[in-house]
This record gives C-alpha cells, sequence and structure tokens, in this order.
C-alpha cells in the first residue's frame, strides 16, 4: 500500500523543479564562462586569420567574438544534457540576439564606450536567457 498523499507534496515538488531549473540556469553560466575562457585565445586567432586587415581588438569584433565563445559550447552541453533542437536554438537566440542589439548600439554611438557596451551584453545575455527559462519552465526543471 502506497504512503498517504500529504499536503506537502505540491510545496516539496514545487522546491524540487525549482532547485533544478536554478541548477540548469548556473551550469549555463558556467559554461559560458568556461568557454569564454578556453576559446577566447583560439577565436581571436581565426578571427585574426580570416580577417587580417580588421585590429583584433576592434570592439564589435570583439563583442561578436565573446557572443560566439559562450554560445558555442551552450549548444552541446544542453545536447548533452538531453534538451532538443528547439530549446537549444532559443537558448542560443537568448545569447546572440542580445550580442547584436549591444554591436548596433556601440556602432550607432549610443554606447560609447567597450567596457559599457561588454557590461550591457552580459546582463542583457543573463536576462535574455532566463526568460527563456520562464518561457518554458518544464523543459528546464526536469
Amino acid at each position: 500500500m502506497s504512503a498517504p498523499a500529504t499536503t506537502a507534496t505540491p510545496h516539496v515538488r514545487g522546491a524540487v523543479l525549482t532547485r533544478h531549473f536554478a541548477r540548469h540556469y548556473a551550469e549555463m553560466v558556467v559554461v559560458m564562462l568556461a568557454g569564454m575562457g578556453l576559446l577566447g585565445v583560439p577565436a581571436r586567432w581565426a578571427t585574426d586569420g580570416v580577417w587580417p586587415g580588421v585590429d583584433g581588438d576592434d570592439p564589435t569584433l570583439m563583442l561578436a567574438r565573446m557572443a560566439a565563445t559562450m554560445t558555442l559550447p551552450m549548444i552541446p552541453w544542453m545536447r548533452w544534457r538531453g534538451h532538443g533542437g528547439l530549446p537549444t536554438l532559443e537558448m542560443a537566440g537568448a545569447m546572440v540576439v542580445p550580442a547584436i542589439g549591444v554591436i548596433a548600439l556601440l556602432e550607432a554611438g549610443v554606447i560609447e564606450t567597450v567596457w559599457v557596451a561588454m557590461t550591457v551584453e552580459h546582463v542583457a545575455m543573463f536576462i535574455a536567457m532566463f526568460v527563456a527559462m520562464v518561457a518554458g519552465p518544464l523543459e528546464y526543471s526536469h
């Protein structure tokens, strides 16, 4: 005979789902930071090789490289953790779209310093990632 249901069951289930959701968010942040750290130099070499006439310290190029080095490792990590193609694509979009927006603001002169642009880019990415996760809570709570 199974144990009787208690009134705490929905609360406990909600706490577990919240813990899984938070763990996924933290994992993604760690993977993104690791990607930036591990892929930063190879990405610099790649862009220098592809665009030899462009200054490697160009703010637009740097912001784009940063978005790529944070997004690329996230894709296989999400797939390895069992996420489907669409959620993986949505999460990649949550990284790339803010980067494009910040680059546009920098190019338009709305943002004038690269450090402000970098800060805005990261904050916007973290918010967009959270919004994508909230939009599909069951995907990120298992």
